[in-house]
């Protein structure tokens, strides 16, 4: 359990258990969950020979829907690690699901809003200094690609790996949107679906040390790492990503929300 020193010099206890860095709160949800994750899907984990079993790691993937990290946690949880998310502030204040956020040690982030990167930032490497297993989403939001292939990321996950300097594991998933589409708060319970999540080789970013303040370099970094994710996922699929990538810096459609409400109001 995270032991909460100041605001902006968090302590945490280093991970136990294994998986490593369970808690009682993984262990109860881990056993009702995975179940019924079972019942509607399919794993089809690869690359799972990459996954650290202990050591701080940051796992990034790509994002296409709500049950993603449902999905990527179960990918991790069945081979090792207990995730810990950078997740929507939003979701703490939702009653008891925030109770089972805050007590599953997971990391609030408030988006789009002027400083709140570098109000987590402390928390996420006040965990990967005590050994642990942090999840990122680069994008920050479902991809706002057509066909779901990744976009143009945040610079975050480019800062948070050479800050740490721990190993960033790529990793890439498919199928979710058949359960859940984008947005979607109906899912498609059968036949059951699979999903496939494969995990790369860790990424090198070491010619970018100490350039965290150096905004073209970070750009260059996140590039890279999404580059990486986007391969993997170009085998699960076997089909080529489009050249042109996806960015939502130069859309005209909203940065993060459901973006296709939006549209047809």
């Amino acid at each position: 359990m995270a032991n909460q020193g100041s605001e902006l010099n968090p302590v945490y206890l280093p991970p136990k258990g294994r998986p490593h860095g369970v808690n009682a709160t993984w262990k109860f949800f881990a056993k009702i969950l995975i179940p019924l994750m079972n019942m509607i899907s399919k794993p089809d984990w690869r690359g799972t020979e990459n996954i650290p079993q202990s050591g701080p790691m940051i796992a990034i993937s790509n994002h296409i829907s709500y049950m993603d990290p449902l999905v990527f946690a179960e990918f991790l949880y069945q081979n090792g690690r207990a995730v810990r998310f950078l997740g929507k502030a939003s979701l703490f204040r939702v009653p008891m699901v925030g109770w089972v956020l805050r007590h599953a040690e997971q990391v609030p982030v408030e988006r789009e809003i002027k400083g709140a990167a570098a109000v987590a930032l402390p928390h996420a490497l006040a965990f990967l200094k005590a050994g642990h297993c942090l999840g990122v989403y680069p994008e920050g939001t479902l991809t706002r690609d057509s066909d779901h292939w990744p976009m143009v990321a945040k610079t975050g996950l480019a800062r948070l790996a050479v800050m740490s300097k721990a190993p960033v594991i790529p990793c890439a998933q498919w199928g979710a949107t058949e359960i859940l589409a984008p947005y979607s708060k109906r899912p498609k319970l059968w036949p059951r679906t699979t999903v496939t999540v494969k995990a790369g080789k860790p990424l090198d970013f070491s010619k970018w040390y100490g350039l965290e303040n150096d905004q073209q370099a970070m750009v260059e970094a996140t590039a890279y790492a999404m580059s990486a994710i986007t391969a993997l996922l170009e085998e699960i699929r076997g089909q080529k990503a489009p050249t042109e990538i996806f960015d939502p810096h130069l859309s005209d459609l909203p940065r993060i929300g459901n973006y296709k409400k939006r549209k047809n109001k």
